[in-house]
């Protein structure tokens, strides 16, 4: 997608599903979209103010708008075979092995899956992982982009750095800051644990190095005390907030490279949540910004799983979020600052990065697009004001922190963006995942869900259940095993091939109203570390 358009996508990928299903409702697969359903605005980041009608509105009939896009004239079966399949499935699919011993300590961390499968186009999600190398510990992320992946993608690549910056004792800061001023080799701060397709952005780098280094001098100027007094939520906190304020701000001033001054308002227009985990040993933080999740696979005395949720969605369902968004605004915009539960009736989280629609306010807002690149002026959705914008900042980027000590029954930690939790239940994410990693499956009677099933039906789930057994360890992958299911599942819980097999040929008008980006990240962890932790300490 070029990159001016990318800011305006949400409002887009409404005009597309409009003209979709504004007139008919067609498609190859024809028992997903049989009927014409409503435009499921609850799938969309924002949501268009009625002021955008007119973007909105079919400007062609159906014949010229399925004839432009080549679609078939009459309806056909198209299924992808297994092989195809798998090869979507697969094609970002991540896998690392932590060595038993880093150097530093027996690490608690076996290894991590991690995978994606996009809906949007290009994709809004990101994914990092990295092993921090002057203290101890990993971390592992998920980032949800929204109107556009550049927020995201920025994040991704910087907010691991503002972490283990956070986290550095005073002594390594003074000799990074050092090695910089006498032009010496930096000591490496992050191993980073990439798939090709995560890249990062090298025409920025130099811009993204000066805002870290400004923050590392700030901290020793700041910090002198014992590095032992560094407290990991505190770190955690400050460092998210700290990058939202540079990307903030870099926007503000500008650069004189008219790309880079592009990509920086293109980064704090759109916005991105983030679910970052810090393992240390047996010390587990969770960071949370937006409605991305953590969730931890237990493992029962009887072999059953459990789960147990780290993090707490930032959105309309929560109400302590709520509460606090109503104090943190005069009382007269008690029934404006969320309607039809979103944060001013246009944003589903209410925590982010980026976003500064709801952040700045409407005279800032208005003096950097008018100075800004002819794209950003000229762009209908950067100019539009959020309705009933009164006493800015409504959003911010401060995560809420959690802390777990792991215990030997906690053997997986799942990191998703919301596509997956919008398709399944915590509680099924962990049987599907404690069962593709322990290769055991804790059997239960086969539920139907208040449907009709006839003896051959029966017979058929049952022989159905035996397959799935078999071939458990078909995915190498973790997060490609719960994709799989995400996707494909039917209504009796089993992957049904042809159900994902149409999910998966989904045209890219389409893909985007049956579901969200799906990002996970499996972190499985080291039992026996973990226990030999706790044995230490009685």
């Amino acid at each position: 997608m070029p990159a001016p358009t990318q800011l305006f996508f949400p409002l887009l990928r409404n005009c597309e599903l409009n003209r979709i299903y504004g007139t008919a409702c067609y498609c190859h697969h024809k028992h997903l979209c049989c009927s014409p359903p409503c435009i499921p605005q609850n799938r969309l980041r924002y949501t268009p103010h009625p002021a955008y009608a007119t973007f909105c509105r079919p400007r062609e009939s159906w014949w010229q708008y399925t004839q432009g896009r080549r679609y078939a004239s009459t309806p056909q079966k198209f299924y992808l075979t297994p092989p195809q399949v798998n090869s979507i499935l697969k094609a970002n699919e991540y896998s690392f092995k932590v060595p038993e011993f880093d150097g530093k300590n027996v690490s608690s961390v076996l290894g991590f899956d991690s995978n994606q499968l996009p809906a949007n186009a290009p994709i809004e999600d990101r994914r990092s992982a990295a092993t921090c190398l002057q203290t101890r510990g990993m971390l592992l992320g998920v980032f949800d982009g929204h109107a556009g992946c550049a927020c995201s993608q920025a994040v991704s690549e910087r907010l691991f750095y503002y972490i283990a910056v956070s986290l550095l004792p005073h002594e390594t800061l003074l000799e990074i800051e050092n090695a910089v001023e006498s032009g010496r080799a930096l000591l490496p701060i992050l191993q980073w644990h990439k798939h090709p397709n995560d890249y990062f952005s090298k025409e920025a780098s130099k811009l993204y190095f000066n805002s870290l280094r400004t923050y590392w001098q700030e901290l020793i100027d700041l910090n002198t005390g014992d590095s032992a007094d560094i407290d990991v939520k505190e770190a955690l906190i400050n460092a998210f907030k700290r990058l939202d304020n540079d990307i903030s701000l870099e926007a503000q001033v500008g650069d004189p490279n008219s790309f880079l001054n592009y990509l920086v308002l293109r980064v704090a227009f759109s916005g991105a949540t983030a679910c970052v985990a810090h393992v240390d040993g047996v010390d587990l933080h969770v960071a949370n910004t937006g409605d991305s999740r953590a969730m931890l696979g237990v493992q029962e005395e009887d072999g059953s799983w459990s789960a147990v949720t780290l993090s707490n969605d930032h959105n309309a369902q929560n109400e302590r979020e709520l509460e606090r968004l109503k104090l943190e605004h005069p009382k007269n915009e008690a029934k404006s600052v969320v309607k039809q539960d979103r944060l001013l009736g246009l944003l589903m989280p209410f925590r982010a990065f980026g976003d500064v629609k709801f952040k700045w306010s409407i005279d800032l807002q208005k003096r950097v697009i008018e100075s800004g690149p002819d794209q950003l002026n000229d762009n209908e959705y950067t100019k539009f004001i959020p309705p009933n914008y009164h006493t800015p900042p409504y959003l911010t980027a401060e995560p809420e922190v959690t802390y777990h000590r792991l215990r030997p029954q906690d053997k997986f930690l799942v990191l998703a963006t919301d596509g997956l939790w919008e398709t399944m239940h915590r509680q099924d994410v962990v049987r599907i995942v404690g069962e593709y990693l322990t290769g055991m499956h804790h059997q239960q009677p086969i539920a139907v869900g208040g449907y009709k099933v006839t003896l051959g039906q029966m017979h058929g789930l049952l022989t159905e259940r035996r397959a799935k057994m078999s071939s458990v360890f078909e995915d190498q992958n973790a997060a490609t095993h719960l994709i799989r299911h995400a996707v494909g599942n039917n209504e009796f819980g089993a992957v049904d091939h042809e159900r994902l097999s149409k999910m998966l040929s989904l045209p890219e008008e389409l893909a985007r109203m049956y579901r969200d980006d799906i990002t996970i990240i499996v972190v499985q962890f080291n039992s026996h570390v973990v226990g030999a932790y706790q044995n230490q300490e009685h």
